[in-house]
């Protein structure tokens, strides 16, 4: 039975699909950008490179390597927005400037762009295909009307603990147990039509993004670095299909995959059938299918995540989990290694095809410049 419902007490925040624009200025020349329908999740987001000032050929051009936008980090200066201190149950509102500029811009271009008549307005005009992975990633919580769209190294662990212990099946956030990412979770996706449309149109709705150049180097580093069963599965398929003389080796491992080897793996899969870990951030949450109500980093995780269990009235005591001490940080020095050490041809081709990852959520592309990479 669908719930009965209860509307919030709470207006969205301003900076929910509302906000400041940002207009990258460039020169049209469509000639230049790489034809493949690999390369972007649909033809229609092409419409994605206009509403975004041309960023594609900005990659192709090297334009946006100079370019200054305010960093996901942020600057460490704070703002007391005390007169939201009402609509956000709080006594009072503390938040990062640069991290209040980020969500402005990154719901305005959302907006902008979703705005378009022939992207996707709704879960059920998404083909079936995209339609189950987005359901098979929503987490639902009756008790405090949420939904979460989680992706995969984007501290995703850490929130499925959160809505474990929220739901009573796990005790606290610390409890040191080993992660089962399906056992007590429900999946918008085991729901029936009518309680889905329920859910989508009453509840709070959050997801989580990261910088996508970061959240690759992750995936790659913890896949194929540490866990055997993905140097079995992906990691022996990548190096007999990239590397000369290996195509019927049968003594590959797969535990030695290189950074290149796997991008090339990247651009030859379709982004709507890639693995979890490495899917654009945009198939697996679809933000113009789904008007979320809070869109938070990995970069302003602390302050973000806060915001949320406030937000959706979570108990004082839950909180959310400190990194472990085993997690293993994408440095910027680390990520700047990665990338310059990729032939240019390579990752040309590889931003394309998280054009939506890095304009939509106002991550500035990588500068991979052959000035910078000399540092």
């Amino acid at each position: 039975m669908v719930p009965r419902r209860q509307e919030y007490g709470l207006k969205k925040t301003a900076g929910m699909r509302s906000g400041s624009v940002v207009n990258f200025r460039a020169a049209v020349n469509s000639g230049s950008v790489r034809r493949s329908s690999a390369v972007l999740p649909s033809v229609l987001t092409f419409l994605v490179i206009v509403a975004s000032g041309g960023l594609l050929l900005m990659i192709e051009k090297g334009m946006l390597n100079s370019m200054e936008t305010p960093s996901p980090r942020g600057s460490g200066r704070r703002l007391d927005l005390r007169g939201q201190a009402g609509k956000y149950g709080r006594d009072r509102l503390d938040v990062d400037v640069d991290s209040q500029i980020l969500h402005e811009i990154r719901n305005r271009t959302i907006r902008t762009v979703c705005g378009q008549k022939n992207m996707p307005h709704s879960v059920w005009s998404l083909s079936p295909l995209q339609r189950k992975t987005l359901l098979q990633h929503i987490l639902v919580n009756d008790q405090y009307r949420f939904l979460y769209c989680y992706i995969p190294k984007v501290a995703c662990s850490n929130w499925k603990r959160v809505l474990k212990v929220l739901s009573g099946a796990l005790e606290n956030v610390d409890v040191s147990v080993k992660m089962n990412h399906h056992n007590d979770l429900l999946f918008l996706s085991s729901l029936k039509p009518e309680e889905i449309r329920y859910r989508l149109k009453h509840y709070f709705k959050f997801m989580f993004v990261r910088e996508p150049a970061e959240r690759l180097l992750s995936a790659y580093r913890n896949k194929f670095g540490e866990i055997q069963s993905y140097q079995k599965k992906y990691g022996v398929e990548i190096v007999k299909r990239y590397r000369k003389g290996l195509s019927k080796d049968a003594s590959v491992a797969g535990d030695d995959v290189t950074f290149a080897e796997f991008v090339r793996y990247l651009l030859d899969e379709d982004a709507e059938r890639m693995n979890e870990h490495w899917m654009p951030m945009y198939n697996l949450c679809q933000p113009c299918a789904v008007n979320y109500d809070f869109i938070g980093s990995h970069e302003h995780l602390e302050n973000d995540a806060e915001f949320v269990l406030q937000r959706v009235g979570a108990p004082p005591h839950v909180h959310f989990p400190e990194r472990q001490t085993w997690y293993k940080p994408v440095t910027t020095e680390t990520l700047h290694y990665y990338l310059c050490s990729l032939p240019q041809k390579l990752l040309r081709e590889l931003l394309p095809k998280y054009i939506l990852d890095f304009s939509l959520f106002a991550y500035p592309l990588p500068n991979t410049t052959t000035e910078h990479c000399r540092h």
